[in-house]
């Protein structure tokens, strides 16, 4: 069983940068796409970034340019470099990997809080 790992949430005043990691108990190299999500209170949870095993990486239109998502295959790891952050980038951030074969198969981190203070 896969388990995801995220780090690097923290209390941040706005225009700070933060950077989080999400750690796989085994290789990523299988997931077909990772990616991040949050969830502010009382929201859905929304796509943020992804990336996927051929390198191909979509952004929600709210980050572009101040969000970067990238993938260690070597260290199982993926990352959020988050620059310039807002207020509204308060949320709870999850990592997510899915393997697509016979079935698709999502994995969930348990998050890491992010607030930006303004």
């Amino acid at each position: 069983q896969v388990q995801l790992v995220e780090s690097g949430g923290d209390l941040v005043q706005a225009g700070g940068s933060l950077r989080l990691s999400c750690a796989a108990s085994g290789t990523i190299f299988g997931f077909n796409v990772m990616g991040w999500y949050r969830q502010a209170p009382g929201k859905q949870r929304d796509l943020v970034a992804s990336i996927t095993s051929t390198g191909s990486i979509n952004y929600a239109d709210s980050v572009k340019g101040r969000f970067t998502i990238s993938r260690d295959n070597a260290k199982n790891t993926m990352y959020l470099q988050m620059n310039s952050l807002k207020p509204d980038d308060t949320a709870v951030y999850y990592c997510n990997a899915v393997r697509i074969g016979m079935i698709r198969k999502d994995y969930w981190g348990q998050g890491t809080q992010v607030t930006v203070s303004s």
